[in-house]
């Protein structure tokens, strides 16, 4: 990782726990299988991210994380997409962080969880993109509110990957893995499909009782999914 992003997002789904650095992943027994889609700046193609969607599905993973996003839109990853789904995976991504109520793509395409972030206070961070395709929302900071406010975790400092750091980062990148990592204690409590995690982590969810698009089906709650 040359940019410390992906380290970042991979410990909340599954840093261990109880090692004394003080944070810990939502599913710290989990395995990952990271892919690199992304270079050093953050940038790549949608046929890259497409390619490791497909390789993903067909070498066994059961939930992917795109925390990554984009305004267009391509017929290859939504495809990619759609394949995983069938496979058996859900594919959880950012909605973006627009603030405005535009979900980015891949989070947009049918198949797909499309990630908010709600700050420290539990409502939508005023960065987190919204709109029609949002499903859910998560923890995804809030650095506005002073240091402290943010989502911290341990990555690799950026420029030097070769350096351990705790940092704290904001985003919808960052809500993100915590939905995946509860479809991951979903998928051990026996989730067997797309369709059960995401009933689960919806119908668990913090909410009003109904969909809206500034919230989705609501905030998530891994205990009431867990139950769900």
């Amino acid at each position: 990782d040359d940019n410390g992003h992906g380290t970042h997002v991979a410990g909340t789904i599954a840093q261990a726990t109880n090692n004394g650095v003080g944070v810990a992943g939502v599913a710290f027994e989990a395995r990952l299988m990271p892919l690199k889609v992304l270079d050093a700046s953050g940038i790549g193609t949608s046929a890259d991210i497409a390619d490791a969607i497909r390789w993903a599905a067909d070498h066994g993973a059961k939930v992917l994380n795109l925390s990554l996003g984009g305004p267009g839109y391509s017929g290859v990853m939504e495809k990619a997409v759609a394949y995983a789904r069938s496979k058996g995976a859900v594919v959880i991504c950012a909605a973006g962080n627009t603030g405005s109520g535009n979900v980015s793509y891949p989070a947009a395409y049918a198949g797909a969880v499309g990630v908010g972030a709600v700050g420290p206070d539990g409502t939508l961070a005023p960065y987190s993109s919204w709109g029609d395709e949002l499903d859910i929302v998560s923890p995804g900071g809030n650095k506005r509110l002073g240091p402290g406010n943010g989502i911290l975790q341990a990555t690799v400092e950026r420029g030097d990957f070769r350096k351990p750091v705790l940092a704290e980062y904001e985003g919808t990148s960052m809500a993100t893995p915590h939905v995946a990592g509860v479809a991951a204690l979903l998928v051990a409590a026996g989730a067997k499909s797309p369709d059960e995690v995401e009933r689960a982590l919806f119908g668990g969810a913090v909410s009003d009782g109904k969909w809206t698009p500034r919230a989705g089906h609501g905030r998530l709650d891994a205990r009431g999914a867990l139950e769900a």
